[in-house]
């Protein structure tokens, strides 16, 4: 048996179980959890927002300037392709309505409540020193006074 191969696995064993602990203690923070969660609600908000847009507002789109399925009809064929122009419309649609969304939930509605809590923070009274504040208050002062 060769005792420095058992040590060199050793180290190696150390270095795994050492880099699993810090993924666990990375991943199972609550930034990550929080960051996971945004993003799957995330995700399902921007279905809703791509339903709304394919069959609500497109549709109306396509009502107001008709063409032979709608949004969906609108095609430049060019010999034997065809550009489907209509569906890219949607999409460039679908982008600002979300872009659009965010914006008003970010910078309207969080600002607003950032700015509620900074005026409220701003407003209240600074809290009374402690009584251990009071004394170190006045020892500094005395000691100023002595030195003067």
């Amino acid at each position: 048996m060769d005792p420095l191969g058992k040590v060199a696995s050793l180290g190696a064993t150390k270095k795994a179980m050492s880099l699993f602990e810090e993924f666990k203690n990375f991943a199972f923070k609550g930034n990550v959890v929080d960051l996971a969660v945004g993003v799957i609600i995330g995700g399902a908000f921007g279905k809703i927002v791509d339903s709304l847009v394919k069959n609500v507002i497109m549709p109306l789109v396509g009502l107001i300037l008709p063409g032979e399925k709608g949004y969906e009809g609108w095609k430049l064929v060019i010999g034997e392709k065809t550009v489907p122009y209509g569906l890219f419309l949607a999409e460039v649609v679908n982008f600002l309505i979300v872009a659009l969304a965010l914006y008003i939930f970010i910078v309207k509605f969080l600002g607003l409540l950032m700015r509620a809590r900074k005026a409220e923070a701003e407003a209240a009274p600074p809290p009374e020193p402690s009584r251990q504040e009071v004394l170190l208050a006045e020892i500094r002062d005395l000691l100023k006074s002595q030195k003067a």
